[in-house]
């Protein structure tokens, strides 16, 4: 198996498994707003850990992308497939770190227990972990529109995968954008905003069955060098002008 084929194997599960662990931890994970938020954790300890572990697979995950993709892309454009991966790593760096927020809010709803009165303390300090974690995670998913945009520049131009799948992912990043800063203005989570969301997890689960099934299309190509006029044989002049 040759590098192409690896690497667009390798690259085609990572978007699966960050996508699946991503869905199932929002799942699973309960309702982290309003007041009782922490006596929802302290009945459902286990879902909560669950959850944050998923998280961390799903960021994980999504680091890995780019880091599959760099020996391929760095044969067409090296700066750009070097940023996607430093993006993506800061991404995922994010994402850790509202995981940890969260593990740090269950840990107070352990200590409090079922059906106990939640002190003003214990409350306030959940209500800064919390939104240290959507914070986090807002700006965890505008990290990965610049990582994940610059390696489908790189795609559209070395025609790895069709043009219509990197225009798309280009697209569909603007729109995702848009979601993260309204997240930040607006201090809420960015699953709040399904549609926007929506066409870049179409168009990534799009892109990793064309991975997983057909692959790269050939071998990456960079830009066209630029054509320069044959030299002139020797003793030969130019014709006048």
């Amino acid at each position: 198996m040759d590098l192409l084929r690896r690497t667009s194997i390798t690259a085609g599960t990572l978007f699966v498994v960050a996508t699946a662990a991503s869905l199932c931890g929002n799942a699973l994970l309960p309702a982290i707003s309003g007041a009782d938020r922490l006596a929802r954790m302290a009945e459902h300890p286990d879902r909560t850990a669950t959850a944050v572990l998923l998280s961390l697979v799903a960021a994980a995950c999504s680091a890995g992308i780019a880091v599959a993709l760099y020996p391929v892309l760095r044969t067409v454009d090296p700066a750009l497939a070097l940023g996607s991966v430093a993006f993506r790593l800061f991404e995922a760096v994010f994402y850790a770190v509202g995981a940890v927020c969260l593990l740090t809010v269950l840990s107070v709803a352990d200590d409090l227990g079922p059906g106990t009165a939640v002190p003003a303390p214990a409350r306030t300090a959940a209500d800064v972990l919390v939104a240290a974690h959507r914070q986090a995670a807002a700006v965890g998913v505008l990290a990965f529109v610049v990582g994940a945009f610059l390696y489908y520049v790189v795609l559209f131009r070395s025609r790895l995968v069709p043009r219509w799948l990197s225009v798309w992912g280009v697209a569909a990043l603007v729109v995702m954008g848009v979601a993260a800063v309204l997240a930040v203005l607006d201090d809420t989570l960015v699953t709040e905003y399904v549609a926007l969301a929506l066409p870049i997890g179409v168009q990534e689960m799009v892109l990793a069955a064309w991975l997983l099934v057909k692959g790269f299309r050939a071998a990456p190509t960079g830009p066209e060098p630029v054509s320069r006029p044959a030299a002139a044989a020797p003793g030969t002049t130019r014709p006048a002008r």
